[in-house]
């Protein structure tokens, strides 16, 4: 369960320098918020931020900006990052529905979806990340040859992505129902804090890379 209610929190993410404050303020103008005009990949639900993190450790060369709603857990990836410090790395604290007022169009390459809340309730399938809506929104920023990156150990989530992806036009270049035991997509792979758990537990790791 994620972690949602430390003292504190909203304090800490108000006074760090890591996260962006006005995230509308930033549509357009992330060369200036970095100094530079190296590709952006975002992670939308980072959670505690170990993937961006580490991503952000190995690949200098690329700008991340890590996304997540809840304070508790967004205070673990400033942690994370007041210990390392990697100039390449920022934060916003924002509802994803919002996404498309922080990016203006072709300002990022990839995004990233790891282990997104299955909003098991038929009603709530517009709130899924991998949902048509969503890629929508997606579709008004994302370079014309970027790619969406979703892992997921739910089975019935990750059916409900593959639909949906077809259904509003994305194609799937790359799709595994077992991750860890797939040479091809499974190289390289940088584990999430959920992934490692649900992994140990026995349970396969489901992904898909798609594009337009």
């Amino acid at each position: 369960m994620r972690l949602r209610n430390i003292p504190g929190s909203r304090d800490v993410i108000a006074e760090s320098e890591y996260v962006i404050h006005d995230h509308r303020a930033v549509k357009g103008c992330w060369e200036n918020v970095f100094g530079n005009d190296k590709p952006i990949r975002i992670e939308i639900g980072m959670g505690k931020g170990r993937f961006i993190c580490e991503l952000a450790s190995l690949h200098p060369e690329i700008n991340y900006v890590g996304i997540e709603k809840y304070s508790s857990v967004l205070l673990r990836a400033i942690q994370k990052q007041e210990e390392n410090q990697f100039p390449n790395l920022k934060f916003i604290r924002m509802d994803a529905e919002e996404i498309a007022e922080v990016f203006a169009k072709d300002e990022v390459d990839r995004i990233y979806l790891n282990f997104s809340d299955p909003w098991p309730k038929d009603r709530h399938a517009k709130r899924r990340l991998p949902s048509r809506q969503f890629l929508s929104r997606y579709d008004q920023f994302l370079k014309k040859d970027g790619v969406i990156e979703f892992k997921t150990d739910n089975r019935v989530l990750f059916d409900y992505a593959v639909e949906e992806a077809k259904e509003a036009g994305w194609k799937i270049d790359e799709i595994t129902y077992d991750l860890h035991n797939d040479p091809k997509m499974n190289e390289g792979n940088i584990m999430t804090e959920y992934e490692e758990r649900f992994s140990q537990m026995g349970n396969p790791i489901y992904k898909y890379i798609i594009s337009r």
